[in-house]
């Protein structure tokens, strides 16, 4: 098994799509943090101080001002709400929430990534697995080893888990690094408050708590792990089924878009709960973020994903072990 990992890996390798991944994340994330950068700037230039509690005052002031408005959608008033109660809660209780750093920027970073940039670097690296034996002609080569074809697709699976733990790592080596020229390299220890649970626009702080930054993000990057896997072994499905990578990562690529948008529209749409694309944005759970679908929790959203993923792992092994090649 570990030669087939191996072969399998440097076979990756050859294609080059993970190194074009890692490429994307070293141009995207100095992007990033010059905008982090700019943003802070204009923030402080706009109230004429650097204090966190003063443009913290700001941003619940104008969040009160857009309350007032009479044109606003009842779900964008409930998130309104919920989050102008926590920026009071993090000011009762002197808690800066974006005390800039390095490991701010890297938890920023992940949270907002993990509903569209990252499942897209994970299919782009996962969606040709199979599909690409099949369209070079090599899979007749690969069946015709004195391998079993479970044993065959198993290494490909180490093989996706290896990216995406690679891809995860250097976002964290990078954002640390380059970010940490900007904003400093400390704040690893900063307090933040998790256990927020939103209860329609009401906010129910009984559970809040505080952790050190690190825990709360290594809590993120668990988080993301299990998305990017879940997202892995569907396009790894599709690589198995359409035999085009082409056509896998158009499928894909629609899936994960639709979710951005249907995460906006569903409210009202209860079923739409158990679509794998709904489900995705699992750090707005640590943060009490409002969920897309009233009654959606961290548990609801982790087992559906869950499911998607161990259907699409059971669907890949079945078929790829029973079709015949020609």
């Amino acid at each position: 098994m570990n030669n087939l990992v191996y072969n399998e890996m440097v076979k990756l390798l050859g294609k080059k799509r993970l190194l074009a991944v890692l490429l994307m994340i070293a141009i995207l994330i100095p992007l990033f943090t010059y905008a982090q950068f700019k943003t802070a700037q204009t923030i402080e230039e706009k109230l004429g101080t650097t204090d966190w509690r003063a443009s913290l005052q700001q941003q619940i002031i104008d969040a009160q001002n857009r309350l007032s408005s009479s044109r606003l959608s009842d779900e964008w008033r409930e998130a309104l709400q919920i989050r102008l109660a926590q920026q009071q809660y993090y000011l009762e209780h002197n808690i800066n929430p974006s005390t800039p750093g390095a490991p701010t920027f890297i938890r920023l970073f992940l949270e907002n990534s993990i509903s569209l940039m990252l499942p897209l670097f994970v299919m782009v690296v996962t969606v040709d697995l199979i599909s690409s034996e099949y369209s070079g002609g090599t899979i007749k080569l690969l069946l015709t080893r004195p391998v079993q074809r479970w044993k065959v697709l198993l290494s490909k699976v180490f093989v996706m888990i290896l990216s995406i733990s690679l891809i995860l790592l250097a976002i964290v080596c990078l954002a640390y690094v380059i970010s940490g020229l900007v904003f400093g390299y400390g704040g690893w220890n900063m307090p933040l408050l998790t256990g927020f649970v939103a209860e329609g626009a009401d906010l129910n702080t009984s559970q809040v708590h505080l952790i050190p930054q690190w825990r709360y993000i290594l809590m993120v990057l668990g988080l993301a792990w299990f998305v990017c896997l879940v997202v892995g072994s569907l396009s790894f499905m599709l690589s198995v089924l359409v035999k085009s990578a082409a056509t896998g990562m158009g499928i894909m690529l629609a899936a994960l878009i639709s979710g951005v948008i249907l995460r906006n529209m569903v409210s009202s749409w209860e079923s739409a709960k158990y679509l794998f694309m709904v489900n995705l944005e699992l750090t707005g759970y640590l943060s009490g973020s409002p969920p897309p679908i009233q009654g959606m929790t961290l548990g609801f959203s982790l087992s559906v994903l869950a499911a998607w993923g161990t259907l699409a792992t059971f669907v890949s092994f079945w078929v790829f072990t029973q079709r015949d090649v020609y």
